[in-house]
């Protein structure tokens, strides 16, 4: 087992190495160049079309779940112990600079979300139960041919795999810890009663994790969010100090001082970009799945949607736990992962630690919600519609042993394998990427048209 444990950390080293971040930035890029920084310029336009999202009233567009609930099942996947933990342990070993990196990484992803949700409302197709299905798997299929179908399969076969650490075993362990540590619930307590809330809602699929992931991903962003601009208000003095300290350590290299053992501007850069794409998932593959479902028939329309992810993610919620513990001093203190996010919010409200202990097991629990249906699609495009109520089965039952079992291996296989999707996702969109661009430039085009014609009566 240490063989086989040293093997994959070997692999693991290299997929999240340097050539793995430059290349999930380098297409982030090439793909912002290419649609001319639109996903940036257009921001407005996008929180725009979400909000209108909400429910769909055109019979004609086609889809399972609104625009609205696309994103939040995205979200529900995306946002979760990468914006507590992730964060925390990027300022841990890169120090504050290491936020900084994490939005350059935001900035350029939403260019990469936006174009994966393009091309997966683009390319899906429907199954034999009517559901719409599509993600990296269908888009290189579809939009590559015959010859690039091996690529799909193997996406398919990293999701499929990964999602069960990722996405369940670890989130679950997640939740179990946070209960057991804030309010002494034993863990097998804590993962029977997950096994239960994930069987209820994923026996109703697509339509009804939505529906949930609609519901509670808002709820406990808010509720996260307003505790955090808490903590800033409490330390309004430190703000700006607090960013002259993040830019600053982003091209400089901080020194030892109380518990921080010092970093290097390279451990900047490695681990804000890292942990970045950990927590926004930009350029894995994994939100365009969702972003397929949607009730829509522009894919452009759906993928200025999707880049809200992006933004909502790291620049926004990610910001919040970065700037807390900066802010509050408690990035010196020597704690580590979800463990010092709850110093930082300690710090400056009464029950700070229950406030992040409660946000990270509904963050956690509304991941494997996420996941569950990103995993499903890939087993479904591997085995076939007969395999998902196998797979809802075996998803439900494995979410106890997550949180009563060590997973430093499980996290270790799971880390690889979510990074090698990537691999099959980035190599489709750059070469479908003239599909995105010429898309985006219709939509564009017909919409100035629209607007003039407007304006002229």
């Amino acid at each position: 087992m240490e063989a086989v444990t040293q093997f994959v950390s070997m692999i693991n080293s290299i997929v999240w190495g340097v050539p793995m971040l430059i290349l999930i930035l380098g297409v982030g890029l090439f793909l912002s160049i290419g649609l001319k920084f639109m996903p940036i310029l257009k921001l407005n336009r996008g929180f725009k079309l979400l909000w209108s999202g909400r429910q769909v009233t055109d019979e004609s567009e086609k889809g399972d779940v609104s625009p609205f609930n696309a994103l939040m099942t995205s979200l529900s996947a995306t946002i979760g112990t990468g914006n507590i933990a992730g964060v925390a342990t990027a300022i841990f070993i890169g120090g504050p600079g290491a936020l900084f990196w994490m939005w350059c990484t935001a900035l350029v992803g939403m260019a990469t979300k936006f174009s994966e949700a393009v091309l997966a409302v683009k390319y899906r197709e429907t199954d034999a139960n009517g559901n719409h299905v599509g993600g990296p798997m269908y888009y290189i299929k579809n939009g590559l041919g015959s010859k690039w179908a091996w690529l799909g399969t193997a996406f398919a076969l990293f999701g499929s795999i990964a999602g069960f650490g990722i996405g369940n075993t670890v989130q679950a362990n997640s939740v179990a810890d946070a209960m057991s540590s804030n309010f002494g619930v034993p863990s097998w307590v804590t993962g029977v009663v997950l096994m239960v809330l994930v069987g209820a809602v994923l026996m109703g699929g697509i339509k009804r994790i939505a529906e949930v992931a609609g519901k509670l991903v808002p709820l406990m962003t808010v509720f996260y969010i307003t505790a955090g601009l808490a903590v800033l208000v409490v330390y309004a003095d430190e703000v700006p100090a607090a960013f002259m300290l993040i830019i600053e350590s982003a091209f400089n290299p901080v020194a030892a001082q109380g518990g921080f053992a010092g970093a290097a501007v390279w451990a900047a850069i490695r681990f804000g970009v890292a942990r970045g794409v950990f927590s926004n998932e930009a350029g894995l593959g994994s939100a365009p799945i969702a972003h397929a479902a949607a009730q829509t028939n522009n894919p452009v329309k759906q993928g200025l949607v999707a880049m809200l992810g992006t933004f909502i993610d790291t620049l926004i919620v990610c910001s919040i736990t970065g700037l807390a513990i900066v802010v509050s001093g408690a990035w010196t203190s020597g704690e580590n992962g979800a463990a010092l996010t709850s110093l930082a919010f300690s710090h400056a409200l009464p029950m700070g630690n229950y406030i992040v202990a409660i946000a990270l097991a509904v963050f956690a629990f509304t991941t494997i919600l996420g996941w569950s249906f990103y995993s499903e699609k890939c087993v479904q495009y591997l085995l076939g519609d007969k395999a998902v109520k196998p797979f809802r089965l075996i998803w439900t039952l494995v979410v106890p042993l997550g949180a009563v079992s060590s997973l430093e291996f499980i996290w270790l296989l799971a880390d690889t394998l979510n990074a090698m999707m990537a691999i099959p996702n980035l190599i489709a969109l750059v070469l479908l990427s003239p599909v995105v661009f010429g898309l985006t430039r219709e939509y564009f085009l017909k919409q100035r048209a629209l607007n003039a014609k407007q304006k002229a009566n």
